[in-house]
């Protein structure tokens, strides 16, 4: 009998099913669906209105995810569940779900369908930075060691931040709530009847360490005396590595993906990392990015390096025995589709339909005509605060040298080039710090769609860049895990030999725009330095506005 895995993805906007020939590697059918709910930044389902900074979710779009894209693969490659030996989740994060003992979100009680806290706090929540400043101030003041696993500073898009923030403002909702844990390890929860907690998301997202466990309890209460006692109840003191499973498919788990019971389930984990096995990336000194509505950069060591402003190292999160090391922008694709949205004119509105382009496309013909620096133009990507290397989500957007001749072209190139020089950034920190990057892959619908991004990147990084031949590559990746869980593979190293994609498009570096990238980069870092570092009007301006 034939056997297939299946790899769902749960990302910002909507969840993707992907099935995969567990043998030959053959992807044979995707499936996606638009969470009903979206994002809920302005306000909840009954009309409650929303804070400036916060993004939220409905658990309920999440098990729509599981019981539509699931049959509908299966459907559609005329596969039957019997022959389905494996199923694997990963989950955008920290994405931080509130849950009774039974399960249940505390959100779908009525109790507190008007209560915001109640709700799932997507990753880019951002409105625990107070409490985030707080842990790092405490942190710092203590002297505590982990924090020098996350380059000296966490987030407040991290799960511990947005526990401290659910206490100040929603004290009920705290004491109420039996866990706190990603959305990964709940649907892992959901599927199995299982409780299980990911090393991923316990490592990079919850101060949790292989060595060291979670910071002390003294820390904890030295913030609050109300989290005393946090680790071991609301927040589960157990995790399990990546060569663990989350269990096997209930009966609930079952019912709500079509599959067999008794289906191996593996342990979730995050989006962006389960892409790494589907890019073949399980050795270190490949760094691999991906290019969507956020950006993320991932690479393997074999050691610990000491590197500043990373969102963090953990071990045994990806691949067992290595040290996954993570950096993120914060905003990527959701900047461009920002300035889409709020600054062209409708002139290229109907241009762009009368061209029979989307609004993305006729920008970047007109912006890839233009010589690097002949637009004037400088910005800062921190349209949705800075993830890496400042971990300030108070940090805000800037164009530089906008004149009357300013055109809408130059403005989004600018926007791509700033992206670009956040990631170069980002990748300076880990070649400074010792760590050898000899290539780059990404994956992501952007870095498959957008050729001028990718050669930019490419000539800002002045490293040729490999997009890997896959728009889904979380949920491949995801599938390759659910078949290590099956026991097809002896381990996920020896499954991404077999089932990673191979096939990628190489952009190499122009040596005279790369040359040209250059002084721009440089100004690029003193605007970073002195608006991310010196000068706090950006948080000033922040807080006037949500004081309103």
């Amino acid at each position: 009998m034939k056997r297939y895995t299946v790899g769902i993805d749960f990302g910002t906007l909507s969840g993707r099913a992907l099935l995969l020939d567990a043998e030959s590697g053959a992807v044979l059918a995707t499936s996606v669906l638009d969470y009903p709910h979206g994002v809920m930044d302005r306000e909840l389902p009954d009309g409650t209105p929303l804070p400036p900074q916060y993004a939220l979710q409905h658990p309920s779009d999440y098990l729509e995810v599981l019981q539509t894209t699931v049959p509908d693969v299966l459907k559609q490659a005329g596969v039957s569940p019997e022959e389905v030996v494996g199923i694997g989740i990963d989950f955008t994060t920290c994405t931080l779900l509130s849950m009774y003992e039974d399960g249940t979100p505390l959100c779908l009680d009525p109790k507190y369908e008007h209560e915001p806290h109640a709700y799932v706090k997507l990753w880019k929540h951002h409105g625990a930075q107070p409490e985030a400043d707080a842990i790092n101030a405490l942190a710092k003041e203590r002297g505590e060691d982990w924090i020098d696993v996350y380059g000296g500073k966490i987030s407040s898009e991290w799960a511990i931040p947005k526990v401290l923030e659910t206490l100040h403002k929603a004290p009920e909702v705290f004491a109420d709530a039996a866990r706190f844990l990603d959305a990964g390890d709940w649907l892992s929860y959901i599927l199995t009847g299982e409780e299980s907690h990911a090393a991923g998301f316990a490592g990079f997202k919850c101060l949790w360490g292989a060595d060291r466990g979670y910071p002390s309890n003294d820390f904890f209460t030295a913030l609050d005396p109300r989290l005393s006692g946090l680790i071991g109840t609301k927040i589960a003191a157990d995790v399990r590595t990546v060569d663990g499973i989350a269990g096997k498919l209930s009966d609930e788990g079952a019912e709500l993906t079509g599959l067999c019971k008794g289906t191996p389930v593996a342990l979730p984990i995050l989006d962006a990392h389960a892409a790494m096995p589907a890019l073949d990336i399980v050795k270190p000194g490949v760094l691999m990015i991906i290019v969507g509505t956020s950006g993320v950069q991932l690479v393997h060591a074999d050691r610990k390096y000491d590197l500043q402003g990373i969102c963090g190292y953990v071990r045994d999160s990806v691949v067992p025995g290595l040290y996954t090391y993570e950096a993120g922008q914060s905003g990527l694709g959701d900047c461009f589709d920002w300035f889409v949205k709020n600054g062209v004119p409708e002139s290229y509105e109907i241009a762009a339909r009368e061209a029979g382009m989307s609004i993305h496309k006729y920008l970047r013909e007109k912006a890839k005509t233009l010589r690097v620096g002949e637009s004037g133009l400088l910005a800062l990507d921190w349209l949705n605060g800075n993830r890496s290397t400042l971990q300030d989500a108070d940090l805000s957007g800037l164009v530089l040298g906008i004149t009357l001749s300013t055109r809408p072209e130059e403005i989004y190139r600018a926007l791509i080039e700033a992206t670009a020089f956040g990631l170069r950034r980002i990748l300076d920190v880990f070649t400074d710090g010792g760590m050898e990057i000899h290539s780059i892959r990404a994956s992501g619908g952007i870095a498959k769609k957008d050729e001028m991004l990718m050669q930019i990147y490419a000539d800002v990084c002045g490293k040729p860049i490999d997009v890997v031949d896959t728009e889904q590559g979380a949920a491949h990746g995801s599938a390759i895990y659910a078949a290590v869980a099956a026991g097809v593979y002896p381990s996920v190293v020896e499954a991404a030999e077999a089932l990673a994609v191979k096939d990628a498009q190489t952009y190499t570096p122009d040596p005279q725009n790369s040359a040209r990238y250059e002084k721009l980069y440089a100004e690029y870092c003193r605007l970073y330095d002195y608006f991310g570092t010196e000068n706090n009007v950006m948080k000033r301006l922040c807080a006037w506005r949500t004081e309103l």
